[in-house]
């Protein structure tokens, strides 16, 4: 029993274990959908607005006059866009080297962004998203989406760039706990292992893994001198997670918490971003203690009427053939009486095979005891028989003596023949009664003499 109820818990830890990654896995995944479709939208956005004619007339006059005569109209253009989500932070325009000539925050105005890749991308025709990046001129973070703004012959005349806040992704990514105390967290990494999401600001743009030198200076030179130096927190248990193609899952120590923590991560599909949701190794294995202490319980609770249930039952089968054992004892030493008897009643009432057993040795052992007083009388019997044989030989012995014998045929001759002698006929009797008298006093002392002798052999035999 406790073989398979071991091996049923081990079976029964791997299905919850697996359920409880595949739970942190679908939620990081249900998120990076929405994070997904939340990009896809803007996206469109910027393709849409940069084929707007307001932004296209703008960016092809040859003139700062004509320029000067649309800026109302592409003004407007802007406003409208940067109202229309709450979550667009700024909406301006770039021409083709790089300089803002248009914006919804007139801080922007004149600055240049030439050493954006976003604005590098757009100018060589892509439709670029960046990573979250502090802004220069504004230092709040946000994403920048730009596209690419074509005259009407497909030449690149400028580059419309959209921003939406980076608080607004940072809330839906930190908005993802599993329980309301410190015991889970959720991240995200872009593409380079680079943090740019976690409740905790100062791991913000940590590397989860040591990157090379050039890779820190690219991913620099695109934040401007805002970020020279990248410290990494050196887990590398999370690179996995860095360009994952798939929904995982892993476990390593957030020193953050100060706790072994289990991530399930989950890609995005458009952007080359990770989001991992993070749980304490305790937290985690809750249902997994659950289900072994339920398990334990069940084993002992189970086990303990097993026992219950076989100390019962072996009490009902000790106790007869406890008592089956003695009286067959009591059998064999000539013992059986009333109490072994009724001993045995005591236990024969059951219906069982074992009350049946005790009712069978019940009548055996009256019918074994009937023989054995039967037995008991013949060997009397016999004995007796012997006795008599025995002195029937001994007599026989005697008289059948040559001595007798002779004694016999002169009785028989002197009834035969008539008396020669001049004894009277009283005298000749008696001298014949006195001679008989002595042969039967000699055979009677022969026979005590032998009857003494079998007597002590009897007791010899019985000594012995």
């Amino acid at each position: 029993m406790s073989f398979t109820a071991y091996y049923n818990l081990r079976e029964n830890l791997d299905q919850v274990e697996k359920a409880q990654y595949r739970k942190l896995e679908l939620l990081a995944t249900s998120t990076t959908s929405r994070l997904d479709q939340l990009i896809v939208d803007i996206q469109r956005l910027v393709i849409q607005v940069s084929a707007d004619l307001n932004v296209v007339d703008f960016l092809s006059t040859k003139t700062p006059e004509q320029r000067k005569n649309l800026r109302p109209r592409i003004q407007k253009t802007l406003e409208n866009i940067y109202r229309s989500n709450p979550d667009f932070d700024a909406a301006y325009i770039l021409d083709i080297k790089g300089n803002c000539i248009a914006a919804t925050d007139s801080a922007f105005i004149s600055q240049k962004y030439g050493f954006r890749q976003y604005y590098r991308s757009a100018m060589e025709g892509e439709v670029y998203v960046s990573s979250i990046l502090i802004g220069r001129t504004t230092r709040r973070p946000g994403i920048y989406f730009s596209s690419p703004v074509k005259s009407e012959s497909g030449t690149i005349v400028g580059v419309m760039v959209l921003k939406i806040k980076g608080q607004g992704i940072w809330d839906i990514v930190n908005s993802l706990k599993l329980d309301k105390n410190e015991n889970s967290y959720a991240f995200l990494i872009d593409k380079h292992g680079l943090i740019i999401s976690h409740p905790e600001k100062s791991y913000l743009y940590h590397t989860i893994i040591p990157l090379p030198a050039d890779k820190i200076r690219q991913i620099s030179s695109d934040r401007s001198d805002s970020f020279i130096s990248m410290e990494s927190l050196n887990i590398p248990e999370l690179e996995i997670m860095v360009r994952a193609k798939q929904p995982g899952h892993t476990t390593y120590y957030s020193k953050f918490t100060q706790k072994q923590m289990t991530v399930g991560f989950s890609p995005m599909k458009i952007e080359q971003w990770v989001l991992g949701i993070s749980q304490s190794r305790e937290h985690f294995e809750i249902p997994l203690n659950r289900l072994i202490w339920f398990n334990i319980s069940s084993v002992i609770i189970v086990g303990a009427i097993t026992a219950i249930i076989a100390l019962w039952l072996g009490f009902r089968i000790y106790r007869p053939i406890h008592a089956l054992t003695a009286a067959a004892q009591a059998l064999e030493n000539e013992d059986f009486n009333e109490e072994a008897h009724n001993t045995l009643l005591k236990v024969s009432d059951s219906q069982d095979d074992i009350g049946q057993l005790v009712r069978v040795y019940l009548d055996m052992s009256k019918k074994v005891s009937i023989r054995n007083q039967n037995l008991k009388m013949q060997v009397q019997e016999l004995r007796i028989e012997i006795d008599e044989s025995k002195r029937y030989r001994k007599v026989k012995e005697v008289t059948e003596n040559e001595d007798f014998e002779n004694i016999q045929k002169k009785i028989q001759k002197i009834q035969q023949n008539k008396v020669a002698s001049r004894e009277t006929e009283i005298s000749y009797y008696a001298r014949l009664q006195s001679q008989v008298r002595s042969l039967q006093e000699r055979s009677a002392l022969n026979t005590q003499s032998w009857l003494h002798k079998e007597g002590e052999d009897k007791s010899n035999i019985t000594k012995t």
